[in-house]
């Protein structure tokens, strides 16, 4: 089997569209001929007979059809991705019931190995076919390469760093660690790692071939490759040839022990414990980054106890009418997670998996992240009253998403998952329209500075209030882009009046105009930029609604964006 015919045959999407070609010609084929059918008459003799044989034949080739659509799945989990898929991911394969299911279920499967979701192209996928060719075409001996041991290492962790190889076998002097002394062995093989994920760093992978017919086999230890190990006296260690040690022990006690092998210096990795680890370890499955939280993040969160809570708020901002700037942002309270003492500090490790996916069905979008927090043992009391608050910003195009995401407290095992729908607004061109009106905790002057990451808009630095909730004293910042306000041609400035106003129970309690003298705040003329704090000072407790009315007065139109917030007596720490 040449690696031409095996890329064919192990290529899965072009099965699965042939499959889908096969389909749409049948049921093109039923369309077509049903009229024919029905100009049969039924009373003509043999009428009845041969539409009980089309009715017969036509079952049994969707009997037939539907066993075909089942092999291909069946190779795709026992070939294809016999040696990457997880048992938690195996069991939830067999479990689904339509090939639609199948499908949905292969598509993900891929997504969450993708190492850059945002190109077309899958990565991961493509070098996996590329490792099962290459190991059809280079491991083969009476069975297919993948199938073999060398196969599946090398699809499972790719090429080694280096390979030490023996393939005629022959004369052997031993290195220390083996005992020493000269001997015969099979053909074998050394293969170095120098570091795998979820299993080690400094591996070495021995593969010996005992039969002499290419077929190598994983090593449990170095004495499978000593072809005189059963034959008395040859191929002895110098432990053996100086007495103090009997080589019929030899293949009951191997890789040996300090009592039995005295002159033998034996390497931490080589000890027996160490290899059998590194043998189970080697097969597991390569790790996939917060596989469980994507696992989770498919399914609904059951269980209703030891749930980790968390608030998320979702923020849009136009970039240009066909992309917008998507701000997801999460707050988790200090109190509610897990910390542990390492290293003088007392850290707290939150684990973040989301997707973002159409509801049209197009691909989605994945990040993944890591959040900590520590503190050391003089502000950990401070500290832990505090709130940790992370961001996601992810450019959309306008239209309905379903954003699915998992949290994870490491320490403690808590999980909180949330499946929330959102519609990213499409702006029309040269209508004036504005961003999300932000509420936040500390809107900040980069000074100038050159800045992207979370929390970051153009010259600024705006961390939304989550829950929207203020002590009072602490000032409510407000943060709103106007898009394609209409400009007076006698002062080349934009000719839009802004104004707060600040209700309570529909009743106005504060009103200001903007003047664009604060600082923050900018007036373009494409665009403008609102950004200022309002003072809590003299606000007694209770809920708010900020609305800041636009009046464009060229285009005679007025909108007036809201948001509520809540205002709680002052606490001391």
């Amino acid at each position: 089997m040449n690696g031409e015919h095996d890329m064919r045959r192990l290529n899965l999407s072009r099965r699965v569209h042939g499959v889908r070609r096969l389909i749409r010609s049948a049921l093109v084929l039923v369309l077509v001929l049903a009229p024919l059918g029905g100009l049969v008459d039924a009373s003509a003799p043999g009428a009845a007979p041969r539409q009980e044989n089309q009715k017969r034949e036509s079952k049994e080739r969707q009997k037939k059809r539907k066993t075909e659509l089942s092999e291909v799945y069946k190779k795709w989990l026992e070939e294809d991705v016999r040696w990457i898929i997880t048992e938690e991911e195996r069991a939830a394969f067999l479990k689904l019931e339509t090939d639609e299911e199948r499908e949905q279920f292969i598509e993900q499967f891929w997504l969450r190995r993708d190492p850059n979701p945002d190109t077309e192209e899958n990565e991961y996928r493509e070098e996996h076919y590329r490792r099962i060719a290459y190991a059809n075409e280079r491991f083969s001996s009476g069975i297919p390469g993948w199938k073999t041991d060398r196969g599946r290492i090398y699809i499972m962790f790719g090429p080694p760093d280096s390979i030490e190889s023996h393939p005629a076998g022959g004369t052997y002097d031993r290195p220390i660690w083996e005992g020493g002394g000269t001997t015969s062995t099979y053909p074998f093989e050394v293969w170095f790692y120098r570091y795998i994920e979820g299993v080690g760093s400094g591996i070495e992978i021995e593969f010996v071939d005992p039969t002499m017919t290419g077929e190598y086999r994983i090593a449990r230890s170095p004495d499978e490759k000593d072809a005189l190990l059963f034959v008395p006296g040859a191929g002895l260690t110098l432990a053996e040839q100086l007495g103090l040690a009997s080589k019929a022990d030899r293949p009951f006690f191997s890789p040996g022990n300090r009592e039995r092998y005295p002159l033998m210096h034996q390497r931490v990795q080589d000890q027996p414990f160490e290899r059998l680890q590194l043998l189970a370890n080697l097969q597991r499955p390569p790790r996939v980054k917060f596989n469980d939280l994507a696992t989770l993040a498919d399914a609904k969160l059951e269980v209703e106890f030891d749930v980790l809570p968390f608030q998320m708020r979702v923020d849009f901002v136009r970039i240009t009418d066909g992309s917008i700037l998507t701000l997801i942002t999460v707050l988790m309270e200090n109190q509610d997670l897990s910390f542990k003492n390492e290293g003088g500090y007392n850290v707290a490790t939150v684990n973040i998996h989301g997707r973002i996916r159409p509801v049209t069905g197009r691909r989605p979008q994945i990040f993944e992240d890591v959040v900590t927090q520590r503190y050391t043992d003089d502000v950990f009391d401070h500290g832990v009253k505090q709130k940790s608050i992370y961001q996601r910003q992810v450019t959309l195009p306008p239209g309905h998403y379903v954003i699915d995401l998992v949290i994870r407290d490491i320490n403690s095992g808590r999980t909180g998952v949330v499946h929330h729908g959102i519609q990213v607004p499409k702006y029309a061109e040269g209508e004036l329209s504005t961003s999300s009106l932000i509420l936040a905790e500390r809107i900040e002057p980069l000074q100038g500075r050159v800045a992207a990451g979370p929390f970051v808009l153009g010259n600024l630095k705006v961390r939304p209030n989550v829950n929207a909730i203020f002590r009072r004293g602490d000032p409510v910042g407000i943060y709103l882009q106007i898009y394609n306000p209409s400009v007076d041609q006698t002062t080349l400035r934009p000719a839009v009046d802004v104004e707060y106003l600040l209700l309570r129970d529909g009743r106005e309690v504060m009103r200001f105009k903007e003047d664009g003298q604060n600082g923050l705040t900018r007036f373009m003329t494409q665009q403008i930029v609102l950004a200022r704090t309002l003072s809590t000072e003299m606000l007694a407790a209770g809920t708010y609604t900020v609305k800041v009315r636009i009046t464009d007065h060229v285009a005679h139109r007025t909108i007036e964006p809201v948001a509520t917030f809540t205002i709680t007596e002052h606490r001391e720490n």
